[in-house]
């Protein structure tokens, strides 16, 4: 009885790998990487959590992100924007830059209970409407 392989396979053409040809290229042991992930070797890469579906949507390239926050939030936060000087109080109006918060834009979500006077890049209409109907102003700066 051999010791090692090396010596069980002496003499031997193909030393246990099948008939000559098997031994050429990948094909013989189902391709190279992560090739059969979604065919033949299916399971072992779902076990492993690796199957990947591919690509989906796409990504503008040439977007520009916008920061923006709901109004209602902004009235929420008055109190503490007056306490550390991002806000001023003249009379009964409370004048505040949002892009000294950096907000690019003002939307329309949640209640105004004061009157602002917000400056920003740009506002929803909502948003617009909500503050100018309490009597606030919003002012669009370039």
């Amino acid at each position: 009885m051999p010791t090692n392989k090396r010596s069980k396979y002496r003499g031997s053409r193909t030393c246990g790998g099948g008939t000559h040809k098997n031994r050429r290229g990948a094909g013989n042991r189902g391709g190279r990487g992560r090739a059969g992930q979604r065919d033949h070797r299916f399971s072992h890469f779902y076990l492993k959590g690796e199957v990947s579906n591919g690509k989906h949507g796409f990504i503008n390239k040439t977007s520009v992100p916008v920061s923006a926050l709901d109004v209602g939030a902004i009235d929420q936060m008055v109190e503490i924007l007056l306490q550390e000087g991002l806000a001023t109080r003249e009379g009964d109006l409370i004048v505040l830059d949002s892009t000294e918060l950096g907000i690019d834009k003002v939307l329309g979500g949640g209640r105004v209970t004061r009157k602002l006077c917000i400056s920003a890049r740009a506002f929803s209409e909502m948003a617009r409407e909500k503050i100018e109907e309490i009597g606030g102003q919003a002012k669009t700066t370039a």
